[in-house]
């Protein structure tokens, strides 16, 4: 028989990927290749691109030591095309194969592309608990998405915190416990740092030398490149960190910026740790007496929850999903999302901490960065595509619909159930970020009021006939028709002074 050419991608490396488990180490070839276009289509982070690339050489000598004839092509080969289409074809040539098996990729632009390879066999993408068409026939004449349901199934679908045919502890969500700030002085575990390789300090010098200007630092990279170091790096989560994690995961502090987080998101998504085996890991620690229930559950929820129903919802309204823009968000994003140069504390230390590690967590992203974009009429599009570029954990299957949905209401409510809108009072209660601030969060109004505070009413104002029909969000319009004209026409003059600077 033939052999056939297998194509890995940069994010599919795991030895259970489908195109490997169907292959035939005695004939096949696998190509790996590490091209421009991907590496640039939006300017991602230098640590992004280095995780990327030294993860997948590390990859290349996995798949070696397992038996399989491995065609890597480096970025700097001469010959290289800097298209996957392009190397699939030379490769082809190279080896005399007509055939090549590839899993489903994880970004419609690159599916739509390999669907139009006529050599080409694509194989689902078996790495997720709902597939596709599963999610899409669950989703189709429901009058709306919420993950809560569709997380009760993959909780009973998996046995996870199951006992008999009940969620554990009599709830199935332990959110509400979930919503502590976090005091400097607590002991906080830092994730481990894993000393760069000589095949990654070769990755890292290309990427220096290639991207010199794309956003982010290389200094002080010590992630983790391999399974054997991610499923290390999980570990020390599992004994230091996930104890505490579920009563501060919302919590946000200036110099510490993972606090009880995992920090393996980018390792999962690479393809590097396989996220049931992570939730059982979980689950046993919680059924051993070793960490609280709303910790487990936490967890839990956001790997068979939330990473299983965005990645629905992504395949489910693409294409187009990413154009969506509900409210009408035109402003140009401002050039701090990129500079951190901003008298706003918040913006800051999140962009900053962006900069130095292409990580910020979940309430960062939701109730800073995207909270400001979503107030100040950003343009959602232009935010997706800063997520993208600037998180090591970031693929559009998963950034896409927490930016468009969750984070800016830009599908009108298909994601989220209200749009996650707060002012400056959020922030100071779930941070210290505020103390350090050029601008005063309990000010309402004025030059030196809290940015924050200017835009949410602007932003109610703005969107009052849309929120006034949304259960989560009356009582708010209800705050704003009670205001005198007086102070209505003041908070909307000092948020359009705030916008007009800021364009």
């Amino acid at each position: 028989m033939t052999g056939r050419l297998i194509l890995i991608l940069g994010d599919q490396l795991s030895m259970t990927v489908a195109s490997l488990a169907g292959g035939d180490r005695s004939g096949d070839v696998v190509l790996m290749a590490e091209v421009l276009a991907e590496a640039q289509y939006v300017p991602h982070h230098k640590r992004k691109i280095a995780l990327v690339f030294a993860a997948m050489r590390h990859f290349r000598d996995e798949l070696i030591a397992d038996g399989w004839r491995v065609d890597y092509v480096r970025l700097d080969d001469p010959e290289n095309s800097g298209t996957l289409g392009g190397e699939v074809r030379r490769a082809m040539a190279r080896h005399g194969l007509s055939r090549v098996v590839v899993t489903e990729p994880g970004e419609w632009r690159l599916l739509a592309e390999m669907r139009s390879w006529d050599f080409a066999e694509l194989l689902p993408d078996g790495r997720f608990l709902a597939d596709r068409l599963g999610f899409a026939a669950w989703a189709e004449g429901r009058k709306g998405l919420r993950m809560e349901h569709f997380y009760r199934l993959m909780r009973r679908k998996t046995g996870l915190l199951i006992e008999g045919d009940q969620p554990a502890g009599g709830r199935w969500n332990f959110d509400s416990d979930n919503r502590k700030p976090a005091a400097a002085e607590l002991s906080m575990p830092r994730p481990p740092r894993f000393a760069p390789d000589a095949i990654t300090r070769e990755v890292l010098e290309l990427v220096a030398e290639r991207f010199p200007d794309n956003f982010g630092v290389l200094e002080g990279f010590a992630m983790a490149v391999t399974r054997a170091d991610a499923e290390a790096a999980f570990a020390h989560f599992l004994h230091h960190g996930l104890a505490q994690f579920g009563t501060y995961q919302d919590a946000m502090l200036l110099e510490q910026p993972f606090l009880f987080h995992a920090f393996i998101a980018p390792q999962l998504n690479l393809g590097l740790l396989d996220p049931l085996d992570l939730c059982r890991k979980v689950e046993a620690e919680w059924r051993g007496g070793r960490v609280p229930l709303n910790s487990a559950e936490g967890f839990i929820r956001q790997i068979i929850g939330w990473r299983e129903f965005v990645r629905g919802i992504y395949w489910w309204r693409m294409p187009g999903y990413d154009r969506e823009n509900a409210l009408d968000a035109r402003c140009p994003l401002p050039a701090f999302y990129w500079t951190g140069k901003t008298e706003m504390a918040c913006i800051r230390a999140c962009v900053e901490q962006t900069r130095d590690h292409a990580y910020a967590h979940h309430i960062q992203r939701l109730m800073v960065t995207g909270n400001f974009a979503l107030l100040a009429g950003i343009d959602p599009h232009e935010l997706h595509e800063w997520y993208l570029a600037v998180y090591a954990d970031a693929y559009e299957w998963v950034e896409l619909p927490n930016t468009l949905g969750m984070s800016q209401f830009a599908d009108g409510g298909l994601l989220a159930s209200k749009p996650y809108a707060a002012s400056g009072a959020y922030i100071n209660r779930m941070s210290n970020y505020c103390s350090g601030c050029a601008h005063d969060v309990k000010a309402k109004a004025g030059p030196r009021a809290c940015p924050f505070n200017l835009l949410y009413w602007d932003f109610i104002a703005r969107h009052r006939d849309r929120l006034v029909r949304n259960p989560r969000m009356v009582q708010m319009v209800r705050t704003w028709d009670r205001f005198t004209d007086e102070k209505q026409a003041q908070l909307r003059r000092d948020a359009g002074r705030f916008l007009d600077r800021l364009g």
